[in-house]
């Protein structure tokens, strides 16, 4: 199987040490402008990203640019995985996490922890070296090799009896997300869902304990504050596979609840891997901005704690009264399109 690197534009000489180490003794064929673009569905594909001083990389944006003017399947049933170097130590998420939305609206999945960024000093690897007594270079060297090999090898498992866990702190009363939760829901009633409401107050945000605080209380199954999140939340994650976070726009950002959670996930991610469980979200706006929930739940979930990431990973509606969300345009047939995709995501 060859691997088809994308890589728009010059690179640095630190971008190129990572690119070699990755594809070392590996088939490959590279792409680097918009021109002459193969086929690129049913592909393992590494983005190789050189940021400028700004975050940018106009190359790139026209090589997405002539893949969304293919439509929206022309990445249907690729795997993609990222390397990002930036001069300075900003802009690899912000911008990572654009390419991968971007990428999984045409049908690209994504890896759990799909991306290895080298900040212009390398500092951010030196967490890493607690781990591996290496200098740092050869950390981001070693962690770039062991992307693609996860990439070369992922082939998401499908199961008989898929668990499915849907996350909201929101009222059935007045919500458009739960609505659009409700029309897709009707088209999972052969599975097996639980439905969790994070009420107000329920869950503590994260105190930011040490590392090896978090370490203690993981391996107890359990965390500092305890409560609601220990009992039922982290062991409902734990046994699901696919994940739904049914998110309302609140400022153009995940709402405060939601965030808790994501932020208390730390317990049970330093126990066992997440990348067996699949991401997806509902996201209802009152104007705009759902690609912006999108995004920080792209970055929070699948970038930084390891939840696979499917194609058409969410569903997003903007409907600003109560319960108007009925009124979109094709709105059942789209809830439904993203029920099949689920299914066809995680059943076997």
């Amino acid at each position: 199987m060859s691997l088809y690197v994308i890589i728009p534009g010059e690179i640095s000489n630190q971008l190129l040490k990572m690119v070699e180490a990755a594809t070392s003794n590996l088939s490959t064929i590279v792409i680097k402008t918009s021109k002459d673009m193969p086929d690129l569905k049913n592909k393992k594909i590494l983005f190789v990203i050189q940021l400028n001083e700004v975050g940018f990389n106009g190359p790139l944006f026209e090589i997405l640019s002539k893949l969304y003017a293919r439509g929206t399947d022309a990445l249907s049933g690729s795997t993609a995985g990222i390397l990002i170097h930036s001069y300075n130590e900003l802009y690899t998420k912000s911008v990572a996490k654009n390419i991968i939305f971007l990428a999984n609206q045409l049908g690209c999945r994504f890896i759990g922890h799909p991306m290895i960024e080298a900040t212009g000093n390398l500092n951010n690897f030196r967490t890493w070296q607690k781990t591996y007594d290496l200098p740092l270079e050869e950390i981001c060297s070693k962690l770039s090799k062991q992307l693609v090999i996860r990439l070369i090898e992922d082939h998401p498992l499908l199961l008989s009896n898929p668990k499915i866990l849907a996350l909201h702190s929101s009222s059935y009363k007045t919500s458009n997300t739960l609505m659009l939760w409700t029309m897709i829901k009707k088209h999972l009633c052969n599975y097996e869902i639980k439905e969790l409401h994070v009420e107000n107050g329920t869950v503590l945000d994260c105190i930011g304990c040490s590392f090896k605080t978090c370490i203690h209380y993981s391996k107890q199954n359990t965390c500092f504050y305890g409560g609601f999140m220990v009992e039922e939340i982290l062991p409902a994650i734990e046994k699901a596979d696919a994940i739904l976070w049914l998110c309302p726009n609140y400022n153009d950002s995940v709402s405060a609840n939601l965030m808790a959670v994501i932020n208390r996930l730390t317990s049970l991610y330093r126990k066992t891997p997440l990348y067996d469980k699949t991401l997806f979200s509902v996201i209802v706006s009152g104007n705009s901005g759902s690609d912006c929930i999108a995004k920080q739940l792209i970055d929070a979930l699948n970038i930084n704690k390891g939840f696979r990431l499917p194609p058409y990973f969410t569903i997003m509606a903007t409907a600003n009264d109560p319960k108007t969300v009925k009124y979109v345009p094709k709105i059942e047939h789209i809830a439904k399109q993203f029920a099949q995709n689920l299914i066809h995501e995680i059943k076997a």
